[in-house]
Order: C-alpha cells, then structure tokens, then sequence
C-alpha cells in the first residue's frame, strides 16, 4: 500500500503536478474533516471521500444487502489478500 496521504483518482495531472501538491489540505465531501484528521483521503474528479467514510459506506452496503455479490466478494477477497 501506498504511504502517501491522499490517494488521487482520475486525476489529469501528472505525477510532477501531483508531488508538488502534497501539503494541500482537502475536506471529505461527505463529513468535511481535512486529510490532516484522517488515515486516508482519496480524491477523484471534484470529488474527495476519506477513509472513515469509505469504511461507513462498504459497512453499509454490505449490511444493508446482507451478502455481497460474487465479484465484489472476488475484490474483497483480492484486497484482503484472502485466496479462494
């Protein structure tokens, strides 16, 4: 896993534009704390999600369907480094 803070998505900038960026400070579009308060801040066109979000989301989703679908279950398996 990457050691950077904020993990950019989409972006059009190059990696040059990018390092020069990383003292920036973003908000979470969803509870509006900065990526200086969070683990993990990912950035995507116009758009910004940190990692506690994130996680309040998965949980939710995955509860409120009680059972994630075999290819989200493939790509959970694969970042958990689970092999089937």
């Amino acid at each position: 896993m990457s050691d950077e803070k904020v993990v950019r998505l989409g972006s059009k900038k190059s990696n040059k534009e990018s390092k020069g960026e990383k003292n920036e400070i973003l908000y979470c579009s969803f509870c509006k704390r900065p990526n200086t308060q969070v683990i993990k801040m990912v950035q995507g066109p116009d758009v910004n999600i940190c990692s506690e979000c994130t996680m309040i989301a998965v949980q939710y989703l995955i509860l409120n369907d009680r059972m994630p679908s075999a290819e989200a279950q493939m790509i959970l398996d694969a970042f958990w480094g689970k092999s089937r």
